[in-house]
């Protein structure tokens, strides 16, 4: 039997070469789907953009408390955004570092991350894999493209590894924090894996089937998703918007749960009524509940884009970033996600 590198190796290549077909498709896609934008809407991204390129470290990274890994995964998410690529558009060279910065984070055991300075490493396990799935099909050297292969590849690997006996995630691996999960890393690490199998990188089927699983047993007879499958409680309008959109990533359309869990997101998150005060985590939900929009798309997506964007730019500042809970470089990346989704760049994202 072949050694594992060797393995990884045959995948590297197999992989590659949907990569490079995959890529040159993109690039093709990347013409005729960037939507044009309103020139407010387009001023506010570009400032925000240039707000982030300015303040990222030398090393690469951004920080924001303890989490650089997550920041700079989200940053660069970002920036992806835009239409810039590694080696294309005027955030290349920012992209390029904060992957340089992300691989250098990746460890044997295949997290990337730093346990020792991160007690919830799985939230930037699961956004790495999410920016750099992103990254792989851009990716023109062939080198770099193989390096990458085999650290998803390990990222996947680790992300089975972590997961719960009940099919979740929590904010470590399940042999580290005695089996816990909850609703939103969960919800990370099915985002950053079905990242991963979009961009060629291969996912076990189990472990997303499980995912799913276990999202439809916190489902509340309201249609809302509670914390956790063994904390249920009232149900979370930010955990069930990021629930409905990694159920979409997982092409999940049909589930007789979906329909329920969309009027609760109806209901409770269509009008962006209530602002913070509403309920906690208002930037991570509607990061999520953005995405479930528009790919539903019409004219609902337009009516809600619209207050979202006069929403968001109204709270800019000066210098082009945002503040709020976590740090400005967590808020202002998460704002330009939701205003860039119409650019249509990011596969993840795409209807």
């Amino acid at each position: 039997m072949p050694a594992r590198s060797e393995i990884t190796r045959r995948n590297a290549i197999r992989v590659l070469g949907g990569v490079t077909a995959g890529a040159m498709l993109q690039q093709d896609l990347r013409v005729v789907q960037a939507a044009k934008l309103e020139p407010k809407v387009e001023t506010s991204i570009k400032r925000g953009l240039d707000w982030v390129a300015r303040t990222q470290s030398k090393l690469g990274h951004w920080t924001a408390q303890t989490y650089p890994t997550a920041m700079t995964a989200l940053a660069g998410t970002a920036l992806l955004g835009s239409g810039s690529t590694t080696t294309q558009g005027p955030y290349a060279r920012n992209i390029r570092r904060a992957v340089d910065f992300l691989m250098s984070k990746a460890r044997d055991n295949g997290l990337i991350g730093d346990p020792q300075r991160d007690n919830r490493y799985t939230y930037g396990h699961g956004f790495s894999m999410l920016f750099l799935s992103q990254v792989l099909g851009e990716e023109e050297d062939y080198d770099r493209r193989e390096e990458l292969v085999e650290i998803l590849s390990k990222a996947v690997e680790f992300s089975g590894r972590a997961q719960t006996k009940s099919g979740g995630w929590g904010y470590v691996s399940a042999a580290d924090g005695n089996d816990f999960d909850e609703g939103s890393t969960t919800i990370t690490q099915v985002q950053g894996l079905r990242g991963c199998r979009n961009a060629g990188v291969p996912v076990a089927r189990d472990v997303i089937e499980r995912a799913k699983d276990y999202i439809y047993r916190c489902k509340n007879p309201d249609g809302g998703i509670s914390y956790s499958s063994r904390n249920r409680g009232s149900s979370r309008p930010a955990i069930t918007a990021a629930a409905l959109a990694a159920l979409y990533n997982a092409g999940d359309y049909d589930s007789k749960h979906v329909p329920d869990m969309m009027r609760y997101c109806k209901k409770n998150l269509y009008r962006l009524s209530g602002g913070t005060q509403h309920f906690g985590h208002w930037h991570y939900t509607y990061l999520y509940y953005a995405q479930v929009v528009y790919r539903e798309g019409g004219e609902d997506w337009i009516k809600f884009r619209d207050r979202l964007n006069a929403q968001i730019i109204g709270s800019q500042q000066s210098s082009g970033s945002w503040n709020g809970n976590i740090g400005p470089i967590y808020i202002t990346s998460l704002n330009l996600t939701m205003m860039q989704l119409e650019r249509g760049y990011l596969p993840i994202y795409q209807r």
